[in-house]
């Protein structure tokens, strides 16, 4: 039996898998997000802990033998976040999360201490990735920094409460921008730019890598015969990858959760941070994944459930399975800012084309078209790095909406495909990076593809009419800086 634990931004998911690769059990605990200012986000690394310790007690009330039986885990989280911890490896103040927009400042500053940052770590410096935060820091709270020993990313928190040691690997790092994504290794220049050294920094593995095991008296909490193995895990996109066996070039594939992507997994690096592409290693060896992210999209859903005080089925059920054209609202999806290709913390959403006749269903439709309106950016984007989309499989919560993937496929033009447990993909994926790291199997064998249980092919003419409408939402934006 293995474990997959995802540290989400929304919640902490966590599934049982047994040896055929069957979700035996899942549990899933919910993670609240605070803003101390506009374009702030924080979160308590405590409530981390205390979620993923909610569910897999939970999963010893229900499942208690195949809990005992867990030989390996794998963790999976969200990526970029700063925890900075003291000397006695307590949190210094709350962790500030990868949609966070304060640094921006900083980013300049960064790439003019060390003009190779794009060449080496294959990415612009952006206010969501680590380092900037900690040249913000810094700047504005010297004391914290000054008093900071180490700084982990989410989930590498996560591992040093289960097992007592500071492990990452090399996907999650690859967002920090303190990583050679060639070399797989810290930058010692990147650290030093940032007033950092190595000594501030975790130890490296691969994904499916043995990192650690866990406490002994974690293990007896929860009835387990023997330590499990914690592998190195993975970013929760690298993750997702690989519980969808997205591991070769070819396979690319959308992220609808929170935030949102486009990746392509690739041999090489095929870097264009000057478009706002993202350079990250792969959860596997010897592979890297390109992606185009956008900041908000299934979290666009939510802000209109909340606005509307209904629930998400219940915004979506009256759109049907299908469009039968573009919707005459027009929405940008930039409620926390943007990346891909925008690089802008500070722009925000929008809605137009409002009129006396515009129903609630318009609005929906035109907040699930502005998200793929959005990736079409990244496909785009991408494309000018090389990386043709030919298709694309689609996990996350937003892949339960049969209507928003039909958008999507029109407006990128591909078929996309939905997978069974495509919206718990990430923990999926780290719970066969927590097999790897305890069989040695070949990962080819372990990461296949899960069954595709629906694909949505493009509609010529719906094509056409989104094509129509893209130049007109592109001219939406305008940036606010």
């Amino acid at each position: 039996m293995y474990l997959g634990i995802d540290l989400g931004t929304s919640a902490v998911k966590t599934v049982l898998v047994d040896d055929a690769q069957r979700v035996i059990a899942s549990e899933s605990r919910p993670l609240a997000t605070v803003s101390p200012q506009s374009g702030y986000s924080e979160q308590d690394p405590a409530q981390w802990i205390d979620a993923t310790f909610a569910t897999l007690d939970a999963l010893k009330a229900s499942h208690a033998d195949a809990l005992a039986a867990v030989e390996g885990i794998g963790l999976s989280g969200q990526m970029h976040g700063a925890t900075l911890l003291d000397k006695s490896l307590r949190p210094l103040r709350p962790c500030i999360l990868w949609n966070d927009g304060r640094s921006a400042n900083e980013c300049r500053v960064l790439e003019q201490r060390w003009p190779a940052l794009r060449a080496v770590t294959g990415n612009k410096a952006m206010p969501g990735f680590t380092a900037p935060k900690l040249l913000w820091i810094a700047a504005h709270e010297p004391e914290i920094f000054a008093a900071t020993k180490l700084v982990l990313l989410p989930k590498a928190y996560l591992r040093l409460v289960l097992s007592g040691e500071a492990v990452e690997d090399v996907s999650d790092a690859s967002g920090s921008l303190w990583l050679d994504a060639a070399r797989r290794d810290w930058s010692d220049a990147a650290l030093e730019a940032t007033g950092l050294s190595r000594a501030h920094m975790p130890r490296l593995v691969e994904g499916c890598a043995p990192a650690t095991t866990l406490r002994s008296e974690l293990a007896r909490r929860w009835g387990m015969v023997r330590q499990p193995v914690i592998a190195g895990g993975a970013g929760d996109n690298p993750a997702g990858a690989v519980g969808i066996g997205a591991i070769r070039p070819g396979a690319a594939f959308v992220s609808l959760g929170t935030s949102g992507a486009l990746m392509a997994p690739t041999d090489r690096i095929a870097a264009n941070p000057d478009r706002v592409v993202h350079t990250f290693c792969h959860a596997i060896p010897g592979m890297w994944i390109q992606a185009g992210a956008i900041l908000s999209a299934a979290s666009c859903l939510a802000w209109l459930a909340r606005l509307f005080g209904a629930t998400e089925a219940e915004l979506l059920a009256p759109l049907g399975a299908r469009p039968r054209a573009p919707s005459p609202v027009s929405f940008l999806p930039y409620l926390a800012g943007e990346r891909t290709p925008h690089d802008d913390p500070v722009v925000r959403g929008m809605l137009d084309g409002l009129s006396h006749g515009t129903d609630r269903a318009a609005i929906v439709q035109a907040v699930l078209e502005g998200v793929a309106f959005a990736l079409a950016d990244c496909r785009d984007a991408l494309a000018d790095a090389g990386i043709g989309i030919a298709e694309a499989d689609v996990i996350g919560g937003g892949s339960r909406s049969a209507f928003w993937l039909a958008v999507l496929a029109n407006v990128l033009n591909v078929p996309v495909h939905r997978f069974t447990g495509g919206e718990t993909g990430a923990a999926f994926g780290a719970a066969r990076l927590g097999r790897l790291a305890v069989t040695g199997e070949a990962i080819g064998d372990v990461c296949v593809r899960p069954q595709r249980i629906e694909t949505f092919e493009p509609d010529a003419a719906l094509v056409d009419a989104y094509v129509e409408r893209l130049p007109a939402w592109r001219e939406l934006y305008r940036p606010r800086h």
